[in-house]
């Protein structure tokens, strides 16, 4: 069915999922159903602690808590940013509702941070676990290289695959890096390895907070790749970042947390400004070279 909107409303979903393992499935797979599952979770993040330094649990076994989805129109200006909530009809609501907005607004570009290893796959077998059809995204009718899941395909961009060269190189510090090379928010006190803990004492609103926050850095990451492809130019992007601000400003009181990521923007830019070494090496620099 085609969209009742047309092609300049939605062109982009820009979004970001916080998620959670699903301790009953990690105790099915890892022990049968022989131990409990919070014994079976524990063990098994303990296992890749002492392996790999972290106690992520691969994706396959997590469901979505939180989604999410800033929706930009074709000439990038943000439209809207809402959070699908776990609370309002659990994983598999969040999906369909997910899905049925991408066809929605007949199939815009995803935009992510790092979704092709992870967010994408995720809400995709989420429908795989669910039984939910989603045909016109696995559209095998197409030449291979025409269809939404294809890398290189128009249908998702994932920023962190374009900003390390598509594997080339790693952006160490991910997400709060890029934003912070912009000189803007990143992260502003809860971390990934935080959701857990947060949604196992009842604090939701944290979680989707932290995930709309996310979705913001990644917006202003999406409009300076725009500008480094020469999709718009620096001073339409400074245009629609002063428009965000606005959109923040003015929507800061039905959603706090908008006050703490303008307040951390202002911190990132205050201290830049006044420890800019890399300025001051250049004018030292450009001093003794002139005497």
């Amino acid at each position: 069915m085609d969209s009742p909107h047309s092609d300049s409303d939605v062109r982009y979903l820009v979004f970001d999922i916080e998620s959670i393992p699903d301790p009953t499935l990690v105790s099915l797979v890892r022990t049968s159903g022989q131990k409990s599952p919070s014994d079976a979770l524990r063990e098994y993040q303990e296992e890749i602690m002492i392996k790999k330094g972290t106690d992520f649990v691969p994706y396959n076994f997590h469901v979505p808590v939180s989604l999410a989805l800033a929706k930009v129109a074709g000439d990038y200006s943000l439209k809207e940013l809402t959070v699908l909530k776990i609370e309002n009809g659990g994983p598999q609501k969040i999906c369909e509702r997910f899905w049925e907005g991408w066809r929605y607004y007949n199939r815009p570009q995803l935009v992510t941070f790092n979704g092709r290893s992870f967010d994408v796959p995720l809400m995709e077998l989420i429908a795989f676990r669910y039984g939910i059809s989603i045909p016109d995204w696995f559209d095998d009718q197409k030449p291979s290289y025409q269809q939404c899941r294809n890398r290189y395909a128009n249908y998702h961009l994932d920023l962190y695959d374009f900003l390390c060269n598509y594997g080339a190189s790693v952006l160490v510090g991910g997400l709060n890096a890029a934003a912070k090379i912009l000189r803007k928010s990143g992260k502003i006190g809860t971390k990934g390895d935080m959701v857990q803990e947060l949604i196992e004492t009842g604090r939701l609103d944290d979680v989707h907070d932290y995930c709309r926050c996310d979705v913001l850095d990644t917006y202003f990451v999406f409009l300076r790749t725009c500008v480094l492809r020469g999709k718009i130019s620096l001073e339409r992007e400074n245009e629609l970042i002063e428009q965000t601000r606005l959109f923040l400003e003015e929507n800061s009181d039905d959603i706090p947390v908008y006050k703490e990521y303008l307040k951390a923007w202002e911190g990132v830019v205050d201290y830049s400004e006044v420890n800019d070494e890399i300025s001051r090496l250049i004018s030292l620099s450009t001093h003794t070279y002139l005497q």
